[in-house]
């Protein structure tokens, strides 16, 4: 019907001068920006993961082929979509996303502390809490053996890492800020083993839990569910099919370990179960098996609008 090549600059004039119909999309980079652009002027926007629309590019591939592929891919009556993220879930998931920057330089500078100073003799344990006081003393110390050519470079190395905290603490604060005042972030609080942290986080994901078939679906799509590769009948099942968003899956299973480390003070049936569990298979496979069951209670949560219950 329309074949046209379009400069960035012209996109919304050339998008606004079309009758309402549908758009397609890739989710790749500003798709959430230009989905809601689209959805302003009038159009039913749809965004796609692009592995699902590689399989439709035909031979070599340019931005023609792209675009016959997606408008392939889109027509497809069993293709799964991607939700159009609003303005506050973008600047919520950018606040997670500069938390996330702040920890990765933290834990940089912490390791090139660490690595530096067992060049010299001086052995420091692995943790956050560990590394400041020990440095702080090697710098007080005149028998440590440091000269002042080396106190100023990890002089710099500590005014750094103190930097760095103090960011994470403010960003931190905000999101803290952000859990309050939210009544749904409160209310998947209330989940064990979900804290402000990952609840703001799941705000931030899942934008409409109604997309989600069940719990089930969204416990696939956060890569919570084992690989599978099956034929003929026969079930193969792997480890973990990692799909979906890392960062959210990490929070998921780190607040589940938490829960399984102190599964064996609890008596109810969550937490003989989980011990049981923890028993048989350890403690890495009973966390990912609470983070399933807490993405499947989540969406029981978000789509039907319902409040958390304890195990009777």
């Amino acid at each position: 019907m329309l074949s046209r090549r379009v400069k960035r600059s012209q996109l919304v004039e050339a998008v606004a001068s079309l009758p309402p119909c549908g758009i397609g999309r890739e989710a790749c980079g500003s798709a959430h920006h230009w989905g809601r652009a689209f959805e302003q002027l009038g159009h039913t926007v749809t965004l796609m993961s692009p592995k699902y629309v590689k399989p439709s590019v035909k031979t070599n591939k340019n931005d023609a082929r792209d675009a016959e592929a997606i408008c392939e891919a889109v027509s497809r009556p069993t293709m799964r979509f991607v939700s159009i993220k609003t303005v506050e879930q973008a600047d919520l998931q950018a606040v997670h996303r500069t938390r996330s920057l702040f920890v990765k330089h933290r834990t940089a500078v912490m390791n090139q502390i660490r690595g530096l100073l067992a060049e010299r003799g001086l052995v420091i344990a692995p943790s956050p809490e560990k590394v400041r006081p020990a440095l702080v003393r090697f710098l007080d110390d005149a028998e440590s053996g440091l000269t002042a050519f080396a106190r100023e470079t990890f002089s710099e190395l500590y005014e750094q890492r103190r930097d760095l905290e103090s960011r994470i603490e403010r960003v931190t604060h905000r999101l803290d800020g952000v859990y309050r005042a939210h009544p749904v972030c409160r209310k998947l609080a209330a989940v064990p083993g979900i804290g402000p942290l990952t609840a703001t986080a799941l705000l931030a994901t899942v934008g409409r839990p109604q997309a989600f078939h069940n719990g089930r679906h969204l416990a696939a799509w956060l890569g919570l569910v084992p690989r599978q590769y099956s034929s003929g009948g026969k079930e193969k099942l792997g480890g973990l099919s990692k799909r979906g968003s890392r960062y959210v899956r990490t929070l998921l299973i780190h607040g589940a370990r938490a829960v399984v480390q102190r599964a064996e003070r609890r008596v109810d049936p969550q937490g003989r179960w989980l011990w049981a569990l923890k028993r048989r298979t350890g403690t890495n496979v009973a966390a990912v098996a609470l983070a399933n069951k807490n993405a499947r209670v989540i969406w029981a949560l978000l789509a039907p609008d319902d409040v958390y219950r304890q195990p009777a």
